[in-house]
């Protein structure tokens, strides 16, 4: 069955909502609610088609745009590759011209709305933001929270509290102060034996690339409300990850690193070959920092994670 290439677009708002609109009854998967966009053409460019269907579904002209996430799916009756860029400047007031519902959503409400499956990671890569900060070790406690006060005061959203060196009762004591500072701000991702995550039920969790060879098998470990992601460095590791249920993953090391030397790289290009198929967001992590962010939007992946880049430097 031939793959049906579409391009579909999540479009930002200037308050960050992002625009929805409802399939008609009679389409395939009518009654759900998508992201806009249609079908490629032939020989057709990708922006070329995305700027088209906009146009003619909603009236509007884009302006800006740049790649989120590709996703293949397989239904029943029809396999589809759904290439979706973020739409952040347009210009026209969008409207259903196909008399079609629209609705503007706050990224965290888009899972009370019934999308098709194949949409899913689509939600996901919508709620997530394009870095992800991960906190350095070797720090003092007092260090530790004023960095992520300052980090979260500086636009951060997505913190991995990481701090392997640290005494479990320290790391679950300051997991609650570091839950405190996040609070309506930005998402916390702990790390730790996952009998800790009924402690800590606002948190989501990261796992190392040892848990998710030992609990992969068992599937995901608590329901879709909360984020769990997961460290890999190889296809292997991905198809756990696809096992687990995980929302996404980073990806390392892309390149070589101060903090493991002797470490081999994966380099770009292998990179963006292990992303093309995993179907969910993919932060590249590993000698990588914001000046990378295009690179990696073009290389498939939803941004870039990083400790040293992203830590606030005043704050050591």
């Amino acid at each position: 069955m031939k793959r049906v290439h579409v391009a579909a677009a999540v479009i930002r708002g200037l308050d960050g909502r992002v625009l929805i609109a409802r399939r008609p009854d009679d389409k395939h998967q009518g009654g759900l609610w998508e992201f806009p966009g249609g079908k490629v053409e032939e020989g057709e460019a990708v922006q070329v088609a995305l700027a088209r269907e906009l146009k003619e579904e909603l009236g509007i002209d884009v302006e800006q745009a740049r790649p989120l996430i590709r996703v293949q799916h397989d239904y029943s009756d029809k396999h589809v590759l759904l290439d979706v860029w973020e739409v952040s400047a347009f210009s026209g007031a969008p409207h259903g011209a196909e008399g079609q519902p629209l609705a503007w959503v706050a990224p965290r409400d888009l899972p009370d709305y019934e999308f098709p499956a194949a949409n899913e990671p689509i939600v996901q890569a919508a709620r997530l933001p394009d870095r992800y900060l991960i906190t350095p070790d070797g720090l003092e406690i007092p260090q530790l929270v004023q960095g992520v006060r300052a980090a979260v005061a500086n636009g951060i959203r997505l913190i991995q509290l990481r701090a392997p060196n640290m005494y479990s009762p320290e790391y679950r004591d300051l997991a609650v102060d570091v839950q405190g500072l996040c609070a309506g701000k930005a998402q916390l991702m702990l790390k730790g034996p996952l009998e800790w995550l009924g402690d800590f039920p606002a948190a989501g969790w990261h796992l190392t690339s040892e848990q998710l060879r030992k609990y992969a098998p068992n599937g995901r470990p608590f329901p879709r409300e909360r984020l769990l992601a997961a460290s890999c460095h190889s296809a292997e590791e991905l198809e756990l990850a696809v096992r687990m249920g995980v929302d996404f993953v980073t990806l390392s090391p892309v390149q070589p690193t101060e903090s493991h030397p002797g470490e081999p790289a994966l380099g770009w290009e292998a990179a963006a070959e292990l992303i093309d198929g995993f179907n969910q967001p993919v932060f590249l992590l590993g000698g990588v920092g914001p000046q990378d962010l295009e690179r990696a939007w073009q290389t498939g992946a939803q941004g870039v994670a990083g400790i040293r880049a992203f830590w606030p430097k005043a704050e050591g």
